[in-house]
């Protein structure tokens, strides 16, 4: 590109031709070029594009009035950073990068508002002979979403980093709630069901007794082979709620005492871990034994009332008695537990009867819905939009069967109060059915918590997680990140390319494991040291397998936290091929040290030859030429001979078939004879006259005026002929010679079709950097590897069933030759041929 834009600067200076500024302007770059005062001279047609300008408005004005300053943004000036770049240019005569830097562009929708940009710079001066600069040109990038993207991704951080932390504290009410409820809970884990969680209300049941990381059966032996142990079992094998009233379970409250037969209420629910499968058990259990006891004292003294009537007054006032302190503690335990709903940090309410009515609501549950009166009305009534959503179906099912349902997330639409707009909002709930007396559903008690910030938190954090993901996994270098135990927790899809694995196979498997003993060892300091918490930037030979050996340049950079190195990413980029370019040219100049001096003394050798050489050419030459002159007058006579015997044959003789077809071949050998003569002379003149006059001829044009002069052949075998040339509509080349190079091959693609297709040619036409590439290509006859080898050979055929002398390519490859180009052919046998013409670019510079 430099290349490119330094020919362009010098042609503006010239006042180059119309073309020449129409080529500087069909460039894909960003190009600007200015004078030494700063004004707009030229500019590409992408450019004006991409800032949204016109030419005419921005010709010769200067470039900070085409492009000023956003006054709406204060941090830093735009015009101040490009003039500085300007100005070190000015200064050194060389080009200047600049970093990646904020300037707006002006809207040219609304009048005195800009659109933000990003832009990478790169300003470089064009020098005179005497070294003064005659302008710069000013080649940029529009990286604005790549830059946009770095700050969203910043911004998903943060928003990241705070969700977590509200996450956590949400947990920790739990938590508190949990320790704190009156009753006793418990959590078993696994198929062991091992205590992992208990409050101080469990651990009082079993004063003494040790619990924690025990199974129950082994923290508790007593409760082995009695049926409390099916009834566990079936909870933890179904997920089936259980739930007993009065249960006897003899239980020892102490290790080393006798168990002593204890009544308990309590809930077996099943746990489940986060794909749903069962994981544990909760147990919620309260000590009913007073209550049974002082039941069953009262129902002895019913029996024994009529036998004991003398003592009735005594009876009835201790049975009345007893009767107060199970009410008392039932009223204390009901008092407990409704102070429990009300205190507890998680949303509760339970639901009343087959309407489902509001029979208790928490203040957190209260919360959740603002402004709405709750308490006393059926949940329909108090929340008519959820009529047809998921949750109260679910409401439904559980009042219905009994089984408890729970969701993690579940979205609810909620109207919003004041205007009613339904909100986007999400919860995690439980729903668990309340059982009364008599064993039926009255009821449901839901526990809820509203995670929409942790679901919008989330969804924003994964978003930016898959677009990081992206953007890595579009680069070449390899880039990863490594924990404290250098173990990867992150690695982009280049990785795959070097390790054998499957796509994300590398997470949670150490450096050691991923790229082998060998090349650990070469590492392994540079790893010690990131993870000391310092940068690193290094080159390294990486023997990952026996024949898989990178050189590699690496970035190594500590992520350190709270003072603390949690891990390091790190950035490799494959350098294997400038080092062995390297070592190749230091082996290379050696070589040449050694071998200078052969050279030297072969040089006069080669010269000698040369000189030899050039005067056997002009010796062929000489021949070609005399030869195809001097054979002119004598086939001209033959042919006028020709004519004198068919007008002396008597007309009987001329009927005969044998003389119709002997004459018939002494024409067609005059006629090919002729042939191969002017096909000499042209040989001789294409060999005389190497440098031809060029000029600017336009592609499309010409290659139509070659198939009309085509028509008839082309009609005849039936051809479809097409073309693409608009990438490189105007070519510099002798228009004559560009004719004969198109007609020679075009022909050829008709004379040599496959007689069991119809024959199809494209004829297309591409720009590289170097060279013009023009293309012919048809599906005919094709030719063998070997035929390829003789293929531009002087009279040089390879099918005899149609006209030809053999010279055209031979032809063709001469003139491409003399011109500086190069000409190739792929071709398969029966299944077609393409040629490639290589003609040089007058704008390419080395």
């Amino acid at each position: 590109m430099n290349n490119q834009t330094s020919s362009v600067a010098e042609g503006t200076a010239k006042e180059q031709s119309l073309p020449f500024r129409q080529i500087f302007e069909s460039q894909p770059g960003l190009l600007l070029i200015l004078s030494p005062d700063l004004r707009v001279q030229a500019a590409t047609d992408v450019y004006l594009r991409e800032t949204l300008t016109v030419r005419e408005e921005i010709i010769d004005k200067h470039v900070f009035d085409v492009f000023p300053d956003n006054p709406e943004v204060t941090e830093a000036s735009s015009t101040q950073s490009l003039k500085a770049s300007f100005a070190q240019v000015f200064a050194t005569g060389k080009a200047h990068k600049m970093d990646v830097f904020r300037y707006d562009i002006p809207d040219p929708e609304h009048e005195g508002k800009f659109l933000e940009r990003y832009w990478h710079t790169v300003n470089s001066a064009v020098l005179d002979d005497q070294g003064n600069i005659t302008c710069i040109i000013h080649e940029t990038f529009n990286v604005t979403e790549r830059e946009k993207a770095r700050l969203q991704l910043k911004e998903s951080q943060e928003r990241e980093q705070h969700a977590l932390a509200h996450a956590e504290l949400q947990r920790t009410r739990l938590e508190r709630l949990f320790e704190q409820a009156p009753a006793a809970l418990a959590m078993l884990e696994g198929p062991d069901l091992v205590f992992k969680v208990f409050n101080e209300s469990y651990q009082q049941l079993f004063p003494g007794r040790k619990l924690m990381n025990l199974p129950l059966f082994e923290a508790l032996p007593e409760l082995k082979d009695q049926p409390i142990e099916a009834i566990i079992r079936h909870v933890y094998d179904t997920g089936e709620t259980f739930e007993g009233k009065e249960v006897l379970i003899p239980v020892a409250r102490f290790a080393d005492k006798e168990p002593e037969d204890i009544y308990w209420d309590f809930i077996y629910q099943a746990l489940y871990d986060a794909q749903g499968k069962i994981n544990g058990v909760l147990i919620f259990a309260l000590d009913m034994t007073e209550v049974v006891l002082s039941r069953r004292q009262l129902e002895k003294n019913a029996e024994a009332l009529q036998a004991l009537n003398q003592e009735l007054e005594a009876r009835v006032e201790r049975r009345t008695k007893a009767l107060q302190i199970a009410q008392s503690i039932a009223e204390k335990q009901k008092q407990r537990l409704e102070r429990l709903f009300t205190d507890a940090p998680a949303a509760i309410c339970i639901l009343e009867g087959p309407e489902l009515v509001f029979e208790l609501v928490n203040p957190i549950y209260q919360q959740l819905f603002p402004g709405r009166e709750l308490l006393g009305k059926s949940i329909l009534e108090a929340l008519p939009e959820i009529e047809h959503n998921d949750v109260y179906r679910t409401l439904r099912e559980v009042y219905e069967t009994g089984k408890t349902h729970e969701e993690e997330g579940m979205h609810i639409p909620l109207a919003r109060p004041g205007d009613g707009v339904l909100e986007d909002r999400y919860f995690k709930y439980i729903q668990q059915a309340r059982y009364n007396e008599h064993g039926l559903i009255d009821g449901i008690l839901v526990l809820a918590f509203e995670v929409t910030e942790q679901i919008e938190a989330r969804r924003a954090v994964e978003a930016g997680a898959r677009q990081l993901q992206l953007i890595t996994d579009s680069l070449p270098v390899l880039i990863g990140y490594l924990d404290k135990d250098q173990v990867y927790r992150f690695t982009n899809k280049a990785y795959e390319t070097w390790f054998p694995n499957k796509p994300g196979g590398f997470l949670g498997r150490s450096v050691l494991e991923v790229i082998g003993e060998k090349a650990y060892q070469n590492v392994k300091g540079y790893i010690d040291r990131a993870l000391a918490g310092e940068r690193l930037d290094f080159e390294a030979e990486m023997p990952y397998r026996n024949d898989f050996t990178k050189h590699i340049q690496t970035s190594y950079v500590p992520d350190i936290r709270d003072g603390v190195v949690q891990g390091f990413y790190t950035l490799v980029t494959d350098v294997t091929e400038r080092v062995e370019a390297r070592r190749a040219l230091e082996k290379s100049e050696q070589e040449a040290k050694a071998i200078a001096e052969e050279l030297a003394t072969a040089n006069e050798d080669l010269q000698a030859t040369n000189q030899q050489l050039l005067h056997t050419n002009s010796d062929l030459d000489n021949f070609i030429y005399t030869a195809s002159h001097d054979l002119r007058a004598p086939i001209s006579n033959i042919e006028m001979l020709m004519g004198e015997l068919l007008l002396e044959l008597p007309p009987e003789s001329l009927e005969l078939e044998e003389v119709g077809n002997i004459l018939g071949m002494m024409k067609g050998s005059i006629e090919r004879f002729k042939k191969t003569i002017n096909n000499l002379t042209e040989i001789t003149r294409l060999q005389k006259d190497h440098i031809t006059e060029a000029k600017v001829v336009n592609l499309e044009d010409l290659v139509k005026e070659v198939i009309l002069d085509l028509d008839q052949n082309i009609q005849k075998a039936g051809a479809q002929i097409q073309t693409s040339v608009i990438s490189c509509t105007h070519v510099t080349f002798s228009e004559k010679n560009l004719r004969s190079i198109i007609y020679n091959l075009l022909s050829n693609a008709i004379k040599y079709r496959h007689p069991d297709r119809i024959p199809q040619v494209m004829v297309s036409c591409h720009l590289t950097a170097e060279y013009m590439v023009l293309k012919v290509q048809d599906n005919g006859l094709g030719l063998g590897p070997a035929q390829q080898k003789q293929l531009f050979s002087m009279f040089r055929r390879f099918h005899d069933h149609v006209e030809g002398s053999g010279v055209g390519l031979y032809m063709v490859k001469r003139i491409v030759d003399n011109a500086g180009g190069k000409i190739e052919v792929e071709s398969n046998l029966g299944e077609g041929t393409t040629f490639k013409v290589y003609l040089k670019n007058p704008l390419y510079r080395k």
